[in-house]
């Protein structure tokens, strides 16, 4: 008994060293991994941004963003298992891969650069996103396991640091954009030159910050799996990551969640800047709307972060992310006329920061949801929720010629209904079955 006393007494002084030690280390990588990100991804928003603007021959812009977010469907069905057999740091380092490609097509664009550049880069961006969402979780559940705290606030928090950072890279890229490309609609030769060797730079500072990642598998621990061995364990795995998820009920419920979160992120990139902005602002107003939507978005998910600390706040939280976005589609279906003066460059500018309050929210959100309600298979939930959104994407960037604004609205808002009418339903089955196993606990 003594010595149980004495160890207990010792205890606090070792635990708080070890605990000291590890909340450095933890918050260290998610430091690391949101600035890494902001730094690829300033480069790379800016640049989608500009596509449709300055590779005008042909639509080779708008089609090779086509294909990339085909590409990215395509692959995002196996991105789970590359994670699994590589690890989420390797993962994330190959993911750098493709964008350094894509932005150095763009120095020398031609079908014969941007085409392969694009589906190369979809796949790379399947691996680096799924990548990116199980370290994320898993450094959270070390963060909450090592220190004793509530494992749904820290995911939610880590959640709100990254989507934070990385909404920032539309303000930092258009803000960039704007200071080197100042003639006018399309800038000079040597104006987007100097932009995307600026961009590669930028690019390549971000990867370099990758390196010092520590490794980790999906349970937050050092090393990785091992990878599948045969043409019979690949399939099987490839079964699991791919068939197995589509039979859970949750995420039955959840995919139309994801969808409209592809749907409303293209629509403020192709429908948005064309159909409002442009004509109100002018093809130079886009990089100030879309620096006014990024500022917002990351105000937002910093918010949303702080806020998250279980599934009933992020029921509130993607509540008020639907009706803000709910008032920009009704504005813009019923009342939105384009108008000059004062009034028509406020208004696109406050849509633009409303709709970056929801995109914040959303982000944020499914990636705490998925944390939270898919613990098993980490890789898996957040390879479909990267399936669903860039099919999302890709379907708008390739229907958008052909479909009017006013059709667009109607299938946004048919789509919201429909995914937040199946979150209401999926929190309410899971708060039920929780109270439902809780109960005999508590009565005992």
């Amino acid at each position: 008994m003594d010595s149980v006393d004495s160890r207990d007494e010792e205890s606090p002084l070792v635990v708080s060293d070890s605990q000291s030690k590890t909340l450095q280390n933890h918050t260290r990588d998610v430091h690391i991994l949101s600035c890494s990100f902001l730094l690829i991804f300033l480069a790379y928003g800016a640049t989608q941004n500009l596509e449709s603007s300055v590779n005008t021959d042909e639509d080779l812009g708008t089609i090779a963003l086509g294909i990339l977010y085909l590409s990215f469907t395509i692959f995002s069905l196996i991105a789970s298992l590359v994670v699994r057999m590589m690890g989420s740091k390797n993962a994330l380092i190959l993911g750098t891969t493709g964008y350094w490609l894509f932005m150095a097509a763009n120095l020398k664009p031609r079908w014969s650069t941007m085409v392969p550049a694009s589906v190369y880069l979809g796949f790379t961006a399947s691996v680096i996103w799924v990548g990116q969402g199980t370290y994320l979780t898993a450094t959270a559940r070390s963060h909450a396991n090592d220190n004793n705290l509530h494992e749904g606030t820290v995911i939610g928090n880590f959640n709100g640091e990254f989507w934070g950072m990385f909404a920032s890279h539309q303000f930092a890229g258009n803000l960039i954009t704007l200071a080197l490309l100042k003639d006018g609609k399309k800038g000079s030769a040597g104006g987007t030159t100097l932009l995307f060797i600026v961009f590669l730079c930028s690019m390549t500072l971000g990867t370099i910050l990758m390196w010092f990642l520590r490794r980790r598998d999906n349970k937050g621990e050092e090393g990785s799996l091992e990878p599948a061995v045969g043409f019979y364990s690949y399939a099987v795995s490839l079964s699991k990551s791919v068939i197995t998820p589509l039979f859970d009920v949750r995420m039955l419920l959840i995919i139309p969640l994801f969808v409209y979160s592809g749907l409303q992120q293209a629509f403020v990139w192709a429908e948005f800047t064309k159909y409002i902005v442009t004509p109100a602002l002018g093809v130079s107003g886009v990089g100030g709307s879309m620096a006014v939507f990024g500022a917002f978005d990351a105000i937002c998910s910093l918010a949303a972060g702080r806020l998250t600390s279980g599934l009933l706040s992020i029921t509130w939280i993607v509540s008020g992310g639907a009706f803000a976005q709910v008032i920009v589609l009704l504005w813009i279906l019923l009342k939105y006329r384009v108008t000059s003066g004062v009034l028509g460059t406020i208004y696109p500018l406050l849509m633009a920061a409303i709709w970056g309050i929801g995109d914040g929210v959303f982000n944020t959100q499914i990636n705490a949801l998925i944390g939270i309600l898919f613990k098993s298979d980490t890789e898996g939930a957040f390879a479909q929720y990267k399936v669903w959104q860039s099919a999302s994407i890709s379907a708008v960037f390739f229907l958008s010629p052909y479909i009017s604004l006013q059709a667009m609205l109607v299938v946004m808002l048919a789509s919201l209904f429909t995914a937040f009418s199946a979150f209401l339903f999926l929190t309410h089955k899971v708060e039920r079955a929780f109270s439902s196993s809780t109960s005999p606990q508590v009565a005992s």
